[in-house]
């Protein structure tokens, strides 16, 4: 197994100003790497992820989530395994696809989206981060959960925390406590919600949890708090690097914004390919249930795995053309780029696949189209360079754009 000492750390600035060199010194000279810091085993390669993610053989588990997620989140079903995975991944799941998503939560989607268009299409200007990406999913999650959209500063606040918690490869011990702490400042705010919704069942998402029930199993209530601190976190923050990247990624591609302006259709087409250049996570961690090898070495039984999803999704012996990006690209199949059957990695696979995918799709699909047609003439403010930043997830931290006003 090679260590390869001209890779950049992942923990170095280096890295984090830009981790794609890095991502191909892996794969080619050190596709199994231990790294010491965050005692953990970084794959590179499409094929090694792909296998971390879509095991059948179970020799590659979630047992890490115990430490990585459970002290923010709580339990949740990414823990799980087996049969009691499959029953509660079958309470949640079908909010987030079909007609539950289509009839109940497309118009909250829609509507949401409008609301914040609405603030500044008559300016000329606006952060596309900070005036729509960032506020945009958690205000749908919000507002599908029944909750109060006022508390939207409380929402992204907890959120980010769990988020920098996951992220603290480092282990800075304020990070982790400020994390633990919002595991508790949630339950406080969401379990009595919870009960009171028991008692008065609505139209919500929150009520359906409340009430689903398969092979006589229903949620408790640690069981709801959990997959809702889980939705908000994963779902606003994947959706929020999402949103701004696309628009980053077709503003550096004229032609193919200009391609997506007019055929609506396209965005799904933007939106695969985005995931695979530039991921909203890049980097998931399993655990080795047995001694198991891979094409760079062996790895033992009890380790975790650091599987490098930015680094795999520019793997040039599974896509053409690694790093240019092109949403015409004959080798990511968009119709299947939102389910367990994708290319990309950025949802991961298997029985793990992430539930959330489709609500992303649609809230991609709405957000990018109203802002477009809310935009028209759309180019990055002068002067600016849409630069990634963030490790375990990664995305623009600003991106101010100009427009031609439009009436609302």
């Amino acid at each position: 197994m090679a260590t390869a000492q001209q890779v950049p750390d992942i923990l170095s600035e280096e890295f984090a100003g830009n981790p794609y060199p890095a991502y191909r010194l892996m794969r080619e000279s050190a596709p199994l790497i231990w790294h010491e810091a965050t005692n953990s085993y970084l794959i590179s390669r499409y094929e090694d992820v792909e296998r971390a993610f879509k095991d059948k053989a179970s020799a590659f588990t979630t047992e890490n989530y115990h430490w990585q997620i459970e002290p923010v989140h709580g339990k949740t079903i990414l823990q799980l395994s087996g049969r009691e995975h499959a029953v509660r991944r079958a309470l949640v799941a079908p909010a987030f696809r079909g007609s539950d998503l289509e009839e109940k939560f497309l118009p909250v989607i829609e509507r949401n989206s409008r609301r914040l268009i609405d603030a500044f299409r008559h300016t000329g200007s606006v952060d596309l981060v900070d005036g729509f990406a960032t506020r945009f999913p958690v205000d749908v999650i919000a507002e599908m959960l029944g909750l109060d959209r006022a508390d939207h500063a409380r929402f992204h606040g907890w959120y980010t925390t769990v988020i920098a918690f996951l992220g603290n490869l480092s282990g800075d011990p304020e990070v982790t406590a400020a994390g633990e702490r919002t595991r508790i400042e949630f339950a406080e705010y969401m379990i009595p919600i919870i009960q009171a919704r028991r008692d008065s069942l609505g139209d919500d998402l929150l009520s359906t949890l409340c009430a689903a029930e398969v092979d006589g199993v229903r949620m408790s209530d640690e069981d709801i708090k959990a997959f809702c601190s889980l939705l908000l976190a994963a779902g606003g923050e994947t959706t929020d690097k999402a949103i701004a990247s696309i628009f980053a990624n077709l503003l550096l591609h004229p032609d193919q914004l200009a391609a997506v302006r007019e055929d609506r259709s396209l965005i799904d087409r933007a939106f695969a390919e985005t995931l695979r250049y530039t991921p909203p996570v890049h980097m998931i961690m399993r655990q080795t249930a047995e001694e198991v090898t891979l094409s760079g070495g062996t790895i033992p039984a009890g380790a975790t795995v650091t599987c490098l999803i930015g680094a795999a999704n520019r793997d040039g012996d599974r896509f053409a053309e690694p790093d240019t990006f092109n949403i015409f690209r004959e080798d990511l199949t968009t119709t299947t780029a939102f389910s367990a059957a994708a290319d990309h990695l950025a949802f991961a696979l298997g029985r793990h696949f992430c539930v959330g995918a489709l609500l992303a799709k649609a809230e991609v699909r709405v957000g990018v189209g109203q802002l477009l047609d809310a935009m028209p003439g759309l180019r990055l403010a002068d002067g600016f360079d849409p630069v990634e930043q963030g490790v375990f997830t990664r995305g623009p931290r600003s991106l101010p754009v100009e427009f031609t006003p439009v009436a609302g």
